[in-house]
């Protein structure tokens, strides 16, 4: 498989077990191939996060961190408490090459997120809760593990807004009072191919 075909591929991903081997088969040239189509959307995420959670030391985790290009560039935001987690081994061991990771763990957030509420102050999804990777029910997840006053942090591209449910989700959470959203913007995501992102960020009431 080529490198080109592992961006190709990952849209059709629809089960765990697929999405960890082509991840895993990914980790090795995922740097260098989304890197060189410009991907903008670490960057945007930890930006965001800037504007919302001003204190350095509160713990971050960066869920589904992949090879850690969102947790470098939390990292240069200024932050120091960040940990990672992902389903893919191979991806977990490029991530560990950053030195941006207080701790880095494989998890399969269906069966094995041991998080509790009040854990970290700020949850980052960069890329992560989207069509082809972790399905919109990963968000109840990631919301049940912040306590009032935590942050989630994400993004959906282009193609996650092809599927409803990705921001029916979003719309459940802000219409039952669960959640306020603080952010919300429009960017470049990988800019070299033309594929945009937004950016949320949304307070766990």
């Amino acid at each position: 498989m080529t490198d080109k075909n592992f961006l190709d591929d990952v849209y059709g991903l629809e089960t765990v077990e697929d999405t960890r081997a082509l991840y895993d088969n990914w980790s090795a040239s995922y740097d260098e191939e989304v890197g060189g189509k410009g991907y903008a959307t670490p960057t945007r995420i930890a930006l965001a996060l800037r504007q919302f959670l001003p204190d350095h030391l509160a713990p971050i985790l960066d869920f589904g961190c992949g090879t850690g290009m969102s947790g470098t560039a939390i990292k240069m935001s200024g932050y120091l408490n960040i940990d990672g987690c992902d389903l893919s081994a191979e991806m977990l061991h490029h991530a560990g090459e950053k030195c941006a990771y207080r701790k880095l763990w494989i998890s399969d957030p269906e069966t094995d997120f041991r998080v509790d509420p009040g854990d970290y102050a700020a949850i980052v999804a960069c890329g992560v809760i989207s069509k082809g990777a972790a399905p919109p029910e990963t968000m109840e997840i990631l919301v049940d593990a912040l306590a009032p006053g935590g942050l989630l942090v994400f993004s959906f591209n282009d193609h996650t807004f092809e599927d409803p449910r990705f921001e029916a989700m979003v719309d459940h959470y802000l219409n039952t009072k669960t959640c306020r959203q603080l952010f919300r913007q429009d960017g470049e995501h990988l800019p070299g191919i033309g594929l945009r992102s937004t950016v949320f960020v949304l307070e766990r009431l």
